[in-house]
């Protein structure tokens, strides 16, 4: 299959490379509004360039596009694609705001054409082995778990130096980080029901909140917490899984270490080094999944629907819940 990629910024390079070791897809044509980004890009990936994204699909009429830009283009970029019967696969955040991502689902729905949101978080190796413990039923039954996930880069008076856009997002934490915890928690325990948030903005230069407590509700009444920060904590930095986690069963507990290793009790079942790529090599695997689900017609685990109805639902329930400081239940969308 032949794609184009849309943004060749930070996130852009590691789709890229992802790409580059997908089997039976191929980018060929990348662009970005900065025709510099896009050259180079293009270089570095044998792939030609285009400031005009209008001009590039018209050009190459690809297969699918990956489109890895900021949250606020998504909705034009996927109404492009759809207008040309093109499958998408888009980055997350799915949008800024709920309305935007309704739209989004709605406009492909409409159009006919397959939409996944790129959210690899749950296609780190790591998670698909903990899912396969659970799925055993190696911990018994599940009574707690607990994702705590911390960087140092949104510190300072220059914070988030990979993405600056950061800065000036009112809405961020929740958005940009927790919903991969939000969404991995889907996959590994079953849909959420009931969210109650906190948030706090420390860093006074940025517009968002930087620091989030959640307790999440499964509709099993599986109960976890979800906390973040970006901010302090500087020992996780640098490790693959941007997090330490544990899950507890009456039978035993799994622990994940910040660099992807996993421990069943004392026992150590997954070990991740020497994996290539990004966070254990899940942007390729995300990738193949795509691909494979448009060779096959099968269904995305992020198709752009359920995404909506249930991990962008959820990320909106947290900010619901922030906002009235309560518990806020889930239906079926927001």
């Amino acid at each position: 299959m032949k794609g184009c990629l849309i943004g060749c910024g930070y996130f852009g390079k590691i789709q890229l490379e992802g790409w580059r070791r997908v089997t039976g897809a191929r980018v060929e044509a990348v662009c970005d509004t900065d025709r510099t980004r896009a050259y180079v890009a293009a270089a570095e990936y044998e792939a030609r360039d285009y400031e005009d994204v209008v001009r590039m699909l018209e050009e190459e009429n690809p297969d699918f596009v990956d489109i890895a830009t900021r949250p606020s283009t998504h909705l034009p970029l996927v109404k492009l694609a759809a207008g040309r019967g093109i499958p998408v696969l888009c980055q997350k955040p799915m949008a800024n705001t709920w309305e935007e991502a309704v739209a989004i689902a709605e406009t492909a729905k409409g159009a006919g054409i397959r939409l996944m949101i790129n959210e690899n978080w749950r296609w780190q190796p790591w998670y698909r082995r903990l899912r396969e413990l659970l799925d055993r039923r190696a911990l018994g039954r599940l009574v707690f778990y607990r994702f705590h996930t911390r960087r140092r880069d949104g510190w300072g008076e220059k914070p988030y130096p990979n993405q600056p856009y950061f800065k000036e997002m009112p809405r961020l934490l929740v958005l940009e980080t927790l919903v991969h915890f939000l969404d991995t928690a889907r996959y590994l325990f079953g849909e959420i029901e009931e969210i109650y948030c906190q948030t706090e903005r420390i860093n006074p230069v940025i517009a968002g909140e930087d620091l989030v407590v959640m307790i999440v509700r499964h509709q099993n009444g599986l109960r976890g917490v979800i906390d973040g920060h970006r901010f302090a904590e500087p020992d996780q930095e640098g490790g693959q899984a941007m997090c330490d986690a544990r899950v507890e069963g009456l039978d035993n507990v799994v622990r994940l270490g910040g660099q992807g290793d996993l421990w069943l009790g004392a026992e150590r079942v997954f070990d991740p080094i020497g994996l290539p790529g990004y966070k254990g090599d899940s942007c390729r695997a995300t990738q193949q999944h795509f691909v494979d689900c448009l060779a096959s017609g099968a269904r995305f685990e992020s198709e752009g629907e359920d995404y909506l109805r249930h991990t962008v639902a959820a990320v909106e329930a947290a900010y619901r819940s922030a906002a009235e400081n309560r518990p806020v239940r889930m239906t079926n969308g927001i």
